[in-house]
This record gives C-alpha cells, structure tokens and sequence, in this order.
C-alpha cells in the first residue's frame, strides 16, 4: 500500500483543493510537530492520539508489523504543510481492538473466503474515543474519505473497520457508505464536588455504603497509596509496574501486549499526560495502576497486583483516580471498556461508535442485517441501565 499519488478533494462551495497523497508506514515519515499540530485541531483530541504515544506503541514494537499492526497511515498534504490523516493498519488477527468480529471472520473461513487482512483505524489497544478523520477542516476531511474509499477498494482486503469516532465522525463515514455499530462503556462524571465524600452523598444509601465497606477493607488491610506525577516517576516505577501488569495477564491466561520498552518511552515523552498509583503494604509496593489525562479526562488504561488484597483492585483503579479528578477538576473519568460493575461506583453508560465498510456484497448486506438488529439491543440495553441509576432521585 505503499504510494504517492495525487488526488482531488470535494468541493467546498465552488472550490476544489489538490492534496498529495502519501501512505506512510512510520510516523518519522510525517515529523512530530506536523503531527502534533494537526491533532491541535481536532474538536475530538486526547492523548492517545499524540505523536509520543503512537510512536511508542510502533517503535517499541507493541503495534508494529511483528505483532500483527503494520501501519499504513493515510495521510494529504498541500503547500501549507499536512492537511489530513488517518491512523491505518493492515491486520491479520482481531487482537487488541474491544470492538469484536471474530463472528465475522468465522463466517468468512467457513465459507471459504479469507477476512484477514483487514483494514483497521484505532488507537492500538485504547479503548477511546477520538477523531479518527483528522483533518485541517472540512474540506480536507471529505478528501480524506474520499481517499480511504479509493484505498481500500483497490487493495483486495476484505473490510475497513473505524473504531471509536466521535458521532459526527461517524456519521460522516455513514454518509460515505459504512454500516454503524454502536457499543456501551461507563463513564464518570465530575459534579463539581468537593471531595469523595461529598460524591458519595449522592449517590443511593446502598451504593454509598457498599463504597464504604471496600475502601474500609483496604485500609485495614494496611494498603497505603502513593500517586505519583508521570514527571517524577523512576524506570525502578515502570519496571514494578510492569510486574503488576504482567502479573494480571498471566492470572487471566492471557499474554500481555505492551512491553517496557513502550511504558518507559512514554513516561520519557509525554510525563505530563500520566499518573502511576502504587499500593503499598507494609512498606511494599503490591500493585499499581497508570491512568492517562489531560485537562478534562482522566483515562483508566492498566492495573495490576502481585498479592490479593479484598477490594484492592477497586481502590487502586476506581476509587483513588476518583479522588485524583476531584482535587484536580477533572470533569470526567473514563475506566474503559465494559463493566456494568463499575455503575455501582457512580459511572453511568455511554454510546460508543465504530464504523464498517465489507467489500462483499453478500457479507455486507447480511452483517448490515446483523447491526440493525443489534443497535435495538444496545439502545434497550441502555435504558435498562439508566433505570439502574445509581444515584439518588
């Protein structure tokens, strides 16, 4: 997919703009401050999206073509420098992207048609959403669609998947031919409290005292925490980090995918963005957690612990974040992907996008079939939750 070609965006008005389109398969190709300075633009940014913590998952070979992620990023320049972009792989497996289709690829196999390689816009292992089209405006984001569709129609790849768009984006993609799928992740939000406290008085009288009970278990059990600031962390930190989180994949016979090499590039390059919370026992780290953040949120990323603690994983990944966005301000923490567990803790559901364009005919009417279908699941899905509110009336 390698290539430099010109192609002509859509019009604006009366107006038609020429990009240059490049396939890139190394961020190096593009610079950092082009990078940086496109995603600056974007109505939809967060961390995820940064030239460091791409880079980072390509150079420490995490997402990299050894691991299953070749990236092919689509990127449009003009005179004025990069105009539009699409993080892109091509993948030959469905590790890694909390969007599941291995019922998809399953059909393919046995029906004899071959679903990998596929086309994949996401952030590698982030379950976040954020702008995917990233453009300079409008007209440079309708070439890029523009773009894609030439790309992945003249390549013989199965699908092209774009995972966590924000809903305008999504819908653009919609417009431009892509079946929708919708999804659920829980999400808390920052009424201007004052401290935990007052957080928990909102909440209902079973909810606020279940709360109680398990920070109460983890203060008895002699568990002390330390945040500590992405800027003041030690690659003795990231090492007992790592520990923690390779320590949980193995618990769940699972095979971790990021490596040191990824956690101490990013505490070097983008410190700002991170907080590393270290539970301690008897003066002895027993596990931690890293959250990702920027002004406004505050992401859940990774946890792990080398002991069992009742309640530990609670503390170290919900209840202590909580603390740290309301001394902060934060106005919102994202935990992840799944767990309704986590509306007992005063996180409500929401919508999530991706977008799905099937280059056969066959697959893609029965799986548009499929999503129709499932998009009325999801939305009474949704309202059951919301009759669950956690808080108080």
């Amino acid at each position: 997919m390698n290539a430099e070609t010109s192609t002509t965006g859509a019009t604006t008005d009366t107006l038609a703009s020429d990009y240059r389109t490049r396939i890139v398969s190394s961020l190096s190709e593009i610079g950092q401050s082009a990078w940086d300075q496109l995603i600056a633009l974007q109505a939809n940014a967060n961390p995820f999206l940064s030239f460091a913590f791409l880079d980072a998952l390509h150079e420490s070979g995490s997402a990299s073509v050894h691991s299953g992620w070749q990236p092919q990023f689509i990127t449009l320049w003009d005179d004025a420098g990069l105009a539009a972009a699409l993080p892109l792989y091509v993948k030959g497996h469905s590790y890694g992207e909390y969007v599941f289709d291995w019922a998809w690829a399953d059909a393919y196999q046995r029906n004899g048609l071959d679903y990998y390689p596929k086309l994949l816009s996401a952030i590698p292992f982030t379950p976040v959403t954020g702008s995917r089209l990233l453009a300079r405006d409008a007209q440079a984001r309708s070439a890029l669609i523009t773009t894609l569709d030439t790309v992945q129609r003249s390549n013989r790849l199965s699908s092209t998947h774009i995972l966590y768009p924000p809903q305008d984006e999504a819908d653009q993609l919609q417009r431009a031919g892509f079946m929708l799928r919708s999804g659920v992740q829980f999400h808390w939000i920052n009424a201007d409290y004052t401290d935990f406290e007052a957080f928990l008085e909102t909440l209902e009288r079973k909810k606020r005292k279940n709360i109680r009970a398990e920070r109460r278990k983890v203060q008895e059990a002699g568990v002390r925490f330390r945040h500590i600031a992405g800027r003041d962390t030690s690659e003795a930190d990231w090492q007992f980090f790592k520990r923690c989180y390779d320590h949980t994949y193995a618990a769940h016979r699972s095979t971790p995918y990021l490596n040191l090499d990824f956690f101490l590039r990013i505490g070097r390059d983008m410190p700002d963005n991170l907080l590393l919370i270290v539970a301690e026992q008897d003066g002895e780290p027993i596990a931690s957690s890293l959250l990702v953040h920027d002004q406004q949120t505050l992401y859940g990323r990774y946890w792990g612990a080398l002991v069992h603690v009742d309640c530990l994983h609670f503390e170290t990944a919900y209840y202590q974040p909580l603390e740290f966005c309301i001394a902060q301000k934060i106005a919102c923490f994202e935990g992840g992907a799944q767990g309704e567990h986590k509306m007992a803790r005063g996180f409500l559901p929401q919508k999530t996008w991706s977008a799905h364009w099937l280059a056969h005919p066959g697959f893609a009417d029965a799986i548009d079939d499929f999503l129709k279908r499932e998009s009325s699941g999801i939305a009474n899905y949704i309202d059951e939750l919301n009759e669950r509110n956690p808080f108080k009336s």
